[in-house]
């Protein structure tokens, strides 16, 4: 109860901006097919595959979020990305990408 109370100011923070949520259903939605394959994936790869995955995953929800589909994202973007300089990387971000290409591709 202790804990509670000195954290009143942060618990009622969405009272005060109508922007913020009062849970984090959307980010638990999201994430719930990551956590359920979590124990199909431990043995995967060596130490650095966990950092790859996050990276893959945060791209991959990028895409969702913005109503990309992903696997035409990641074609183009993974095709393109050998012939591009490390300033074109902007152009490519699940962002701008959706910026340059017709609803629903």
């Amino acid at each position: 109860m202790e804990y509670a109370l000195g954290q009143w100011s942060t618990l009622t923070v969405y009272l005060e901006d109508g922007r913020v949520e009062i849970d984090n259903n959307l980010v638990e939605n999201a994430i719930r097919p990551t956590a359920l394959g979590k124990k199909n994936w431990l043995f995967i790869g060596d130490a650095d595959a966990g950092e790859r995955s996050a990276i893959i995953y945060t791209v991959i929800e990028s895409c969702r979020r913005r109503g990309l589909d992903p696997y035409a994202y990641l074609k183009d973007v993974l095709t393109r990305l050998p012939h591009m300089t490390n300033w074109q990387i902007r152009e490519v971000t699940p962002e701008a990408w959706g910026k340059t290409r017709p609803v629903g591709l």
